[in-house]
């Protein structure tokens, strides 16, 4: 494989890119660019890495010390040739050779002289490998001789003659240098008219009185030894003339009008004219068919030395000075020819080739003249050198097939003509070496964003590797575009994201195998501003400050630099500069100009700059309150698993400072657009530390809030997805219960997607019997949350857990909660059930507790079935209605309410569990006593005489016992609305129809009827009606008081044609008439008048039962339409029925109803009130009614 170091670049292709290493350096560096650790177990033959010059002066009065270095595996060893023989180290005592190095170090300090080690040195390096050869190295002592004693006359000039004071220093080792001074070794001044030529003379176009002097004094400076000689002075004096005759110019060097000149290329061409006349020459250049090459063209000593640097064939040609002044001009032509010692075309390089493949060699080289290329093997030339068959050589040109290991060599390659050679060391190194990559493991690079980052892989192998570069851990080969893949193995990203940080793996892959590496991305967010400089117009004498915030990525810190018109700011204290401002104080008008705030980072730098205008003052507007601006440039550094620092620009406060900062978090991963609360800083904080959990895609935005209120939210942060952890909680509510006899039912609410931590969201289910010594039994669902355990005994109490997992692992071990498999219907029914009657409603049940595993369930109670028995014949009519009592836990005993009196009942109790119920026990019947019976069903009036009044009953619906006797109480109601004497009847059980005879006609009686058993009276009905005037006319039955209900107007007495009744009847409506008319006044004025007073209605003390709820008698029915009446007066004990309270306004006496008057002013007529709900026994009767209404007829 070769080693070659190639610049070219291509896009990563779809395919596997094949890389090869080309590590390789041309020979005449002297160095392979092999890693330390490499050449450790590498075999590899030699290679010289540092040796002296090819011509090496050195200074007589040190040590010489040759160098000659060279690396290989094994390391080589060294030997040295002088004047082309073995030189032999170790017969000269004053000769020595480094240990581990091939330098020579002869000490000529003690004794010798180095004169006696003048000589042409090579030095040779090898092992098993092959021999790399030196090149030859000339060492010659350096001199500094001194002049030759002569005596210098004076020299006497006139003013204007030209001169040339001659130097010709003695021949050195290297050349002296050489400059003209006096005694007191300061530099003689030189002009257009005097100065010093290249070989040292000093030259005078002209000269001048006050070029007298006797100190002319040449001095050569040898800088090998550190010496400096010096020429004898040289005396000259300048006569003074009146008038010096003028001249045209001539050449004082070089002479004649042409002159050639050899330069050797890359060398500097140095070309001088130096001309005499008066006045003074001027020096000018050109060269003939050409121009002077630009930016290589040097002019010195005043124009009269042309310089070319790094010269090549192309400056050969003519170069014309020409020198002038007011007198004429002078020409003179240098041809100029450039040669060139060898230089490199195509360098020969390493070669490392695994055995059985193909390579070349290449030793091309130029120069004037041609070179000649000559070819040695381990330093001796391949004619004579031992022959190998995998070599054949074509010119310049070594080519190998089929190599085998004893192909390794180091090559030789010289190129020489008459003015130098190039010798270039190259080894065959056959190898079968697996892959190797140099570049030092973990690498971090740190790249700003959008700018390319490049990625170094350096690598080795035999045969050649092939590379591949990876993202990632289980990322797959880098395909996209986006990449460029380097032939040294480098992976350039042109433009780096955010997204391109992370670890990249470079893979290298041959036939023996295969390396890797990882190195390590982080792209640095750019440098820029938050806040810079703006343009700004202050008045004169205030102050006014210029702020530069710069947003960097945090680990870099930037320096802040302030300039002002691109120089510093001016060195006054009215300039101040702080972390993020520049300030000036009591601003002046040179303060005006332009300000520069530059910012500097290790990889970016930024700037940004603002103009001062300085005016006189203006007003100042006046400020405008708001919200605050959202925050801007959110971003996210120190992230870790569980945090990260959110950082942020507050938006302007708008002249009310920002409170605090609101941070709201959004988890596009599992609730995507909805946004919860995260955390509150206060106002002055533009970072936060966040808690997170793991495996959450964050994204965060910030809102602030002023006493104004709050801004709109910023806008979202790039997302942060959190590592995937294990779960930190399980579940809850977690249940066991069975819903079959044979199951248990394990439900949990599971885990949001927010607490998984991780995908690969399952739990773990495990399970035993508590009381018993199984192991736990477990199973791994997915994410549901209900599990059914099968084949369980009956109501067993289990122990239960359930656990959270992911892919990444388990929750905690969560706390076993105790269940119980599926219940079954209890097994046996309650014993020694029995029963005591407390009154005729009321009895108590006793009975005796279940075994508790007859239960098979949670206990939850006892239920009691009871019913009324019923006669067969009754049984076959209607469904009997069993009513049911549930008793919670464990009781034994239990009240039954509601019980009907004098019945027969029965009853069973059953055991309930969650399943349901259990056998019923064995019935059991009971009797409850007699009670009071009900109102009788109806009472009507029927078949009035003028004396005698007959009344007919339904019994009562429930008699709740045996009937002994009805009790009738009757008693009459006179025209003054009193009630008469009670009479008390009593009447037969088995009666239905009774006839009153012997009453008043035409009267009106109100009748109290109710029965009676062996316990008492039950409740009363009550009914009114009247006895007729004559036989032809029949008694009505009368309303009840309006207290009672509404009422219709009975019949009586036509008496409306009668005169004086109408006369009556008109003034007592005048007079009600100017009631209304007083009433409606002071009703106006917020009073409240009655229409009468109350009256006091006589009643029957004896008569009872009363209502139980208020003591009022009970509603009765009308024998005609049956209408519900509302309830009517209490009965006081002064024997009078007393109307119930009211407001005594018209309106509650039915105002705007029909109503008649008596003929002593009484209002007779209908009361307005609501109609009751019909009871649904019928059992209930009227209460008694008002004298007031009861009224109907005039006596």
């Amino acid at each position: 494989m070769q080693l070659k170091t190639m610049p070219k670049k291509k896009p990563l292709s779809a395919g596997r890119a094949p890389l090869f290493l080309f590590l390789c350096q041309m020979i005449s560096a002297l160095d392979v660019p092999l890693d330390p650790k490499l050449l450790d177990d590498l075999v590899q033959p030699p290679t010289i890495t540092q040796q002296s010059p090819k011509d090496y002066i050195i200074d007589p009065r040190e040590n010489i010390v040759i160098q000659c270095e060279a690396k290989g595996k094994p390391p080589p060893s060294f030997s040295w040739t002088r004047n082309g023989t073995h030189f032999d180290i170790d017969k000269d005592p004053l000769v020595t050779m480094k240990p581990g190095s091939g330098t020579l170090v002869i000490n000529i300090m003690s004794e010798g002289k180095a004169e006696t080690y003048e000589g042409v040195y090579q030095c040779t390096a090898r092992n098993e490998r092959g021999a790399a050869v030196s090149n030859n190295i000339v060492v010659r002592p350096s001199r500094s001789p001194l002049w030759t004693k002569e005596r210098l006359e004076p020299i006497i000039l006139r003013s204007g003659q030209s001169l040339v004071l001659p130097c010709r220093p003695p021949i050195g080792l290297p050349p002296a240098i050489i400059f003209w001074m006096d005694n007191s070794f300061q530099r003689l001044p030189q002009s257009e008219r005097v100065s010093q030529g290249l070989n040292g003379d000093l030259y005078f176009s002209n000269v001048l009185p006050e070029d007298t002097r006797e100190d002319y004094i040449c001095y050569a400076r040898f800088n090998h030894t550190q010496t400096i000689q010096q020429k004898q002075p040289i005396s000259l004096k300048v006569i003074s003339a009146k008038s010096s005759k003028e001249r045209p110019p001539t050449f004082l060097t070089p002479e004649g009008n042409e002159s050639h000149k050899e330069e050797l290329r890359g060398n500097v061409l140095s070309l001088e004219c130096i001309a005499e006349g008066l006045p003074t020459p001027v020096i000018y250049w050109i060269k003939e068919d050409g121009t002077l090459p630009v930016n290589r063209t040097f002019y010195r000593n005043f124009k009269k030395t042309l310089q070319i640097i790094h010269v090549s064939e192309a400056d050969s040609g003519n170069y014309q000075c020409i020198a002038k002044n007011a007198l004429g001009a002078v020409h003179h032509t240098i041809s100029v020819t450039v040669k060139a010692a060898p230089y490199w075309i195509v360098a020969p390089h390493n070669l490392v080739l695994s055995p059985g493949e193909n390579g070349t060699l290449i030793c091309r080289a130029n120069g004037n003249p041609k070179p000649r290329i000559s070819w040695l093997t381990n330093g001796v030339p391949v004619e004579i050198a031992l022959d190998d068959p995998s070599r054949k050589i074509d010119g310049d040109t070594i080519m190998f097939s089929n190599v085998q290991e004893s192909s390794s060599a180091v090559y030789q390659c010289n190129a020489s003509n008459k003015y130098g050679y190039l010798l270039a060391n190259a080894f065959v190194n056959v190898l079968a070496e697996p892959p190797r990559i140099l570049t030092s493991a973990n690498t971090l690079y740190q790249v700003i964003a959008n700018r390319p980052a490049l990625l170094d892989c350096a690598f080795f192998g035999s045969p050649m590797p092939t590379i591949e570069w990876f993202k990632g851990t289980k990322g797959s080969a880098l395909h996209e575009d986006i990449y460029v893949l380097h032939d040294n193995g480098t992976l350039e990203i042109p433009v780096a994201q955010k997204d391109s940080t992370g670890t990249y793996t470079c893979v290298a892959r041959n036939k023996l195998g295969m390396a890797k590496n990882e190195v390590h991305l982080e792209i640095k967010d750019p440098t820029r501003f938050i806040k810079q400089p703006e343009y700004a117009v202050v008045q004169r004498g205030s102050k006014v400050s210029f702020e530069c915030k710069v947003k960097h990525d945090h680990t870099l810190i930037p320096t802040i630099l302030w300039l002002k018109d691109n120089g510093e700011l001016p060195n006054d204290e009215r300039f101040s500069v702080d972390k993020d401002h520049l300030v000036v104080s009591d601003v002046k008008d040179e303060d005006g100009g332009t300000y520069t705030c530059a910012a500097n980072t290790t990889l970016d730098s930024v700037s940004a700059s603002a103009v001062l205008r300085v005016v006189a003052p203006t007003p100042t507007p006046a400020p405008i309150y708001d919200v605050p601006n959202p925050p801007f440039d959110l971003e996210l550094t120190n992230q870790l698993d569980k945090s990260v620092q959110l950082t942020w620009t507050p938006g302007d406060d708008n002249n009310s400072p920002i409170t605090k900062f609101i941070i709201e978090y959004e988890d596009a991963m599992h609730e995507a657009g909805l946004w919860r609360h995260q955390a509150e800083v206060s106002g002055t904080q533009t970072t936060a530390q966040l808690k997170l959990s793991p495996y959450v895609n964050y994204s965060f935005r910030v809102m602030a809030e002023n006493s104004i209120g709050r801004s709109v939210p910023s806008e979202a942060s790039e997302q942060y997805l959190t590592k995937a952890a294990e779960p930190d909680q399980n579940p809850t509510a977690v249940e066991g219960l069975g819903t079959e006899p044979d199951n248990l039912v394990i439900t949990w609410k599971p885990l949001n997607g927010f607490q998984s931590n991780g995908p690969g969201l399952q739990y773990k289910v495990s399970w035993r019997q508590k009381d018993g010594d199984d192991e736990w039994t477990s199973v791994v669902v997915a994410n549901v949350s209900k599990y059914i355990v099968s084949g369980t005994p009956t109501f067993v109490p289990y122990l239960i857990k359930v656990q959270a997992l992911n892919d990444v692992g388990f929750a905690p071990e969560p706390a076993a909660v105790m269940g119980h498999s599926g219940e079954d219907l209890p097994m046996v029914a309650p014993g020694n059930v029995r029963v005591s009657v407390v009154n005729s409603t009321l009895a108590e049940a006793h009975w005796d507790p279940v075994p508790p595993k007859s239960v098979r369930g949670h206990l939850q109670g006892y239920r009691i079935y009871y019913w009324k028995a019923q006669s067969s014949s009754k049984r076959n009519r209607r469904h009997i209605e069993k009513k049911i009592l549930t008793f919670q836990g464990s009781k034994t005993h239990g009240m039954l309410p509601g019980l009907q009196p004098y019945s027969h009942y029965v009853l069973n109790v059953r055991v309930v569990n969650g399943k349901g119920e259990g056998p019923a026990s064995a019935d059991r019947g009971f009797h409850t006593p007699e009670g009071v019976p009900s109102a009788p069903s109806s009472l009507k009036i029927v078949n009035p005489t003028l004396d005698s009044l007959t009344l007919e009953w339904d019994p009562p619906s429930h008699p709740n016992g045996i009937l002994t006797e009805y009790i009738l109480k009757y008693q009459p109601i006179n025209s003054t609305h009193e009630l008469g004497p009670l009479v008390d009847l009593k009447i037969p059980a088995n009666k239905t129809r009774w006839t009153l005879k012997n009453l008043n006609f035409s009267t009106r009686y109100k009748f109290y009827f109710y029965a009676q058993t062996s316990v008492g009276s039950g409740s009363q009905i009550t009914e009114e009606a009247i006895t007729t005037v004559d036989e032809g006319k029949k008694a009505g039955i009368l309303p009840p008081d309006v207290g009672a209900g509404k009422a219709m107007a009975s019949r009586q007495v036509d008496i409306a044609t009668q005169g004086w009744f109408i006369g009556l009847m008109c003034a007592v409506a005048l007079l009600i008439l100017i009631l209304l008319i007083v009433c409606f006044i002071r009703r106006n004025k917020g009073g409240k008048y009655p229409v009468k007073e109350k009256e006091d209605a006589h009643a029957d003390p004896e008569i009872q039962p009363m209502k139980e709820d208020d003591g009022t008698f009970g509603e009765y029915s009308d024998a005609e339409d049956h209408k519900p009446l509302k309830k009517g007066s209490r009965t006081p004990s002064d024997r009078t029925v007393k109307k119930e309270d009211s407001d005594d306004s018209l309106v509650d006496y039915g105002e705007g109803v029909n109503g008649q008057f008596n003929e002593d002013g009484s209002f007779i007529g209908q009361y307005s009130g609501k109609k009751e709900k019909e009871p649904a026994e019928g059992n209930e009767s009227s209460e008694a009614p008002s004298p007031v209404n009861a009224m109907n007829s005039f006596v």
